[in-house]
This record gives C-alpha cells, structure tokens and sequence, in this order.
C-alpha cells in the first residue's frame, strides 16, 4: 500500500472527523449567516467528543482566514474573538491563537477587553510565556491608559526565559507612569534587579534607568515650582533660568542636572527635560501609534461598535 495512499486516507479521515463534529452542533440562526455564525465554545466541546484538537484546528482556520481575506479584520474583532474562545476553550494549550487575538481584535474597547480576557487565559495555560504578557501588558497600557495594571502583569515576566533584558526597565517605567510616589518604586524595583543580576550588560541597562529616574525626580521638583511661578506672574516661564531669576524668585537655585548639563524647555513637548537625556522618563508612544490610538478611541465611542 503506497504511502501517497496512505496519506489521502489519513486526509480524508480528518476531514471526515471533523465535519462528523461540526455535525453534531445546532444549526446557525437563519438570521446569523454562514460567514458569521459561531457556536458557544461550551457548547462546541461538549459535541466534539474526543475531537476536540480537529474541530479546534477548524475553528483556527476560520480565523486565519478572515484577517486573510479580501474585506480583512477591520470591523471584525468580535467574530475574531468567538473564534478564538472556542478553539482556546477546546484545546486551551495551544500557544499562538491567544496572541493572534491580541494582534487582531482592536476594533474598540470591548474587543480588546474580550482579547485581554483570552490572553489571561493563555497565561493560565502557559505560566512560563513571557510574550502573553507582554501582549497583556501592552493592551492595557497602550489602548486604555493602566500603567499599574500593565505593570502588574508584566513584572512577573521579567525573569521568565526568552523575556527581553528591556523588560525591567519598562515595568519601572510604567510603575514611574502611575504618579509621583511610583518613582520610588520604580526606583526600588530597579534596585533589587540591579542585585539580583550579574550580567554586565543588563546591569548597565538598569544603572542607566535609575539615573533617568533621577532626572525625573528633580524635573518633577522644577515642574512644581513652574506652576507656582505661573500662579505668581499670571505666565509660563519661557527659561527654566526664570524660575531662580526673575523676582520673587520661586527657588533659590535650580537643582543640578544629574550628568552635569542644562535644563531645558523641551520645543515639542513643552516639558522641562534634562539636555543630556532629552525627554521624560516615561513611556513614550510616537506618532503613528498616537494615530492608531485615537482612532481606536473615535471608534469605542460609536454608538453600537462592533458586532
């Protein structure tokens, strides 16, 4: 028996298994079309009796081929996502489809929400990925402003194998993000990955963050004293010198630029920044994904959003 026979049978032995599964769930309403129907994920597991990973690779499929297709994903987060929760609830232990939802569904904000939920449950499964969180992490920063949240999630992630030698210095950065007294934090987190590695490098790249969280300290002190010099002269200061020389002075001095440079008046932000380091310690987003993030935001506040 040849083998090429012996793969035409094992091919036609799937796609029988398969159709024998899907078989065995309701029919779609007459109201929700082919294209749209999918079955609740319990409701799929219970039918698939024992078929649970084909019927999932179907439903993976399925998925795969919408953000393929010629209309594409836009507009489609929500069927996306039921996809995705009834391969993940039929074989919770793959790995890819739960970042795939966290690429794809991002159409508004229950979209995301419901991809934050499927990636909690990737997490759950796969305790030792660092990427799941670092998906979840940067859903809740990026798309709904939780620094502490995606802090929390992330931290965890910081000495899983594979995870970024960055990793670190963006959790302090987020926890720095969550108000004046994460800055100590921030700090003390960096500290004690500062102790714990012995790695030259990675060492360097958190001696750098704590001294970028020393700026911020004293920027955040001359940010203070530029809203009482606004109260006090009805104007914003157009030089940081202003705040020590134009009387009544706010401060006696300007405190000391960490590595020996100028304070500044950054021309784009607007912030005061230390010239040496040239922004603030913080996570920053550029300008494309500003864009993708305000027109996320435009379509979370429409009426009815996806469906």
């Amino acid at each position: 028996m040849g083998t090429g026979w012996r793969r035409g049978a094992a091919a036609l032995a799937l796609v029988g298994a398969i159709g024998w599964a899907a078989a065995q769930l309701p029919d779609a309403p007459v109201e929700a079309g082919e294209a749209s129907f999918v079955p609740e994920p319990e409701l799929a597991r219970l039918a698939a009796l024992g078929f649970e990973s084909l019927l999932g690779d179907y439903y993976w499929m399925r998925a795969v081929q919408i953000v393929g297709s010629t209309e594409g994903p836009v507009g489609r987060s929500h069927q996306i996502g039921r996809l995705i929760d009834v391969v993940t609830t039929l074989d919770p232990w793959v790995d890819h489809p739960y970042r795939f939802a966290a690429l794809w569904m991002t159409d508004d904000e229950p979209a995301v929400r419901y991809a934050n939920a499927l990636l909690e449950r990737g997490i759950a499964h796969h305790p030792d990925n660092w990427l799941n969180r670092f998906h979840l992490g940067f859903n809740h920063f990026f798309y709904f402003g939780e620094a502490d949240e995606a802090a929390a999630v992330l931290e965890p992630a910081v000495h899983l194998q594979g995870a970024p030698r960055y990793l670190g210095r963006l959790v302090a950065r987020l926890r720095s993000d969550a108000g004046g007294g994460e800055l100590e934090a921030a700090a003390a987190f960096l500290n004690e990955l500062l102790r714990q590695n012995s790695d030259p490098f990675v060492q360097a790249e958190y001696e750098k963050a704590l001294d970028e969280i020393e700026a911020e300290r004293r920027a955040r002190l001359l940010d203070a004293a530029r809203r009482e010099f606004e109260k006090r002269h009805g104007r914003d200061i157009r030089r940081v010198a202003e705040l020590v020389q134009v009387p009544p002075p706010v401060l006696r001095r300007l405190p000391p630029e960490p590595h020996g440079f100028e304070w500044e008046i950054d021309a784009e932000t607007g912030l005061i920044v230390s010239s040496y380091i040239g922004h603030r310690y913080q996570v920053r987003i550029d300008g494309t994904n500003r864009q993708l993030l305000e027109r996320f935001h435009t379509r979370s506040k429409q009426p009815g959003g996806d469906s």
